[in-house]
C-alpha cells in the first residue's frame, strides 16, 4: 500500500480553506447576543408598568419571555416592537 505524504504546501492549503470556511460561517450566522435580552425591571421602565401587570402579561402571553436559572429575560426588540404596536394604549395608562 503507498504511503500518503502530506506536504508543508497541503497542509497550507488546508489551513487557508479552513480559515476561509470559517469566516464564511461567521459572516453568515446571525449572532444573537446577551445585549438584546432585558430584565424585568427594565421592561417595566420601558412600559411605565407595575410588577402586577408586567406578570399579568406573561401569564396572558402578551409580552413573551424566556426564564433561565430563575430569572426571567426579555427580548428588547420585541419589547420595543409591542411598545411601537400598542403605543395609544400604554400612552394613557401613564397619564
Amino acid at each position: 500500500m503507498p504511503a500518503n505524504i502530506i506536504t508543508a504546501d497541503d497542509l497550507q492549503e488546508f489551513k487557508e480553506e479552513l480559515i476561509s470556511d470559517i469566516k464564511e460561517l461567521l459572516t453568515n450566522y446571525e449572532r444573537v447576543t446577551i445585549d438584546k435580552w432585558i430584565k424585568s425591571n427594565i421592561v417595566m421602565k420601558k412600559l411605565g408598568i407595575s410588577p402586577g401587570t408586567l406578570q399579568n402579561f406573561r401569564i396572558n402571553e402578551t409580552i413573551p419571555f424566556s426564564k433561565l436559572g430563575g430569572i426571567i429575560y426579555y427580548d428588547e426588540e420585541e419589547i420595543d416592537e409591542i411598545l411601537k404596536n400598542n403605543k395609544n394604549f400604554f400612552l394613557k395608562k401613564q397619564l
